[in-house]
């Protein structure tokens, strides 16, 4: 039996519409297949962190992400409330272990966040037990009393601070903060500069200084060059944004495209503290951070640091 005309036209466009729609549909998702994402700050519950370790593993594991490393608070010699206890570290790590050889589809590492406190504390202490390191500056200096000033906790706190400490001079306090990094780098260079301006939290309505202040802009700049000295990456942090802290991330746009003209390698990571936030603003940065000119971030892969292709739907390998 054979059709007539119309009939085979109209079976032509049908075919043609299946084959449309098929395209549109699924074509984006093909594309897509290769495209995953990493994080390398993440906070579980051997410090602040909300979530279980395992329960992280999971989120990657249905996100298909290429790799996750963990980067508790590592301990500190005086009264910190954030931070893991030191008789907790051997099991941190075990527990790590544990869950690389559970899991070899996904790439996980070992890593702390470990704070620079001069003559107490440095990002070098625990190499030998870790894959990277993440160094930041929570402390700066401390008070008369002998506390040490927390500079990203309450606001009252940190206004304690700068008056008990700085005798309410914000320039000489924020300077004091670049150098204490710059120092970090120079003397115990970490793998990862964690959320290098976020001192800016306190800065609530440009109240305290401007970004644009030539004295700010000199500082982060020094601390640019310092770290362009070293093998170390910098973080782009998105913390600051889904809390709603910061309207820009760690570290801001402007410095970001300092940071570009360096040549100074990036990876992208949340400071997940609850598995929620894994990935969270992470298309949105991608995006930002492609407008800047930057291509690609690092990331730890078969063990070593490499630059990987990123987009809005994530790495590209």
């Amino acid at each position: 039996m054979f059709l007539s005309l119309p009939d085979v036209f109209m079976l032509y466009v049908f075919v043609k519409i299946v084959f449309l729609l098929f395209s549109c549909n699924f074509k984006p998702q093909l594309q897509t297949l290769g495209n995953m994402w990493s994080n390398f700050h993440t906070h579980g519950n051997y410090c602040d962190g909300k979530s279980e370790m395992s329960r992280y593993v999971e989120i990657a594991r249905a996100l298909k992400m290429k790799a996750l490393g963990f980067s508790s608070h590592a301990p500190l010699p005086f009264p910190c409330a954030w931070c893991m206890k030191e008789e907790n570290l051997s099991r941190y790590l075990d527990e790590i272990t544990a869950l690389q050889e559970s899991n070899p589809n996904l790439e996980i590492y070992k890593g702390l966040e470990i704070d620079f406190v001069p003559g107490l504390s440095s990002p070098t202490q625990y190499n030998s037990v870790l894959d990277y390191t993440i160094g930041s500056i929570h402390f700066v200096d401390s008070f008369p009393d002998g506390r040490y000033w927390e500079i990203d906790g309450r606001h009252s706190l940190f206004l304690e601070g700068l008056q008990s400490i700085f005798a309410g001079d914000v320039r000489a306090a924020i300077t004091r903060y670049y150098q204490l990094t710059r120092e970090m780098i120079t003397t115990a260079c970490p793998t990862i500069v964690g959320h290098l301006d976020k001192i800016k939290i306190q800065n609530i309505d440009n109240k305290l200084f401007s970004e644009q202040d030539s004295w700010y802009q000199d500082e982060v700049i020094k601390t640019i060059d310092t770290i362009a000295k070293t093998q170390a990456i910098i973080e782009v942090n998105t913390r600051g944004i889904y809390q709603k802290k910061s309207t820009t991330p760690y570290p801001s746009p402007w410095i970001l495209k300092i940071i570009k003209e360096k040549n100074i390698p990036i990876t992208l990571n949340s400071d997940a503290h609850h598995q929620d936030d894994l990935t969270n603003q992470f298309p949105e940065m991608a995006q930002l951070i492609a407008e800047i000119g930057f291509n690609s971030i690092t990331i730890l892969n078969g063990g070593k640091w490499k630059p990987f292709t990123i987009n809005t739907h994530g790495i590209t390998y």
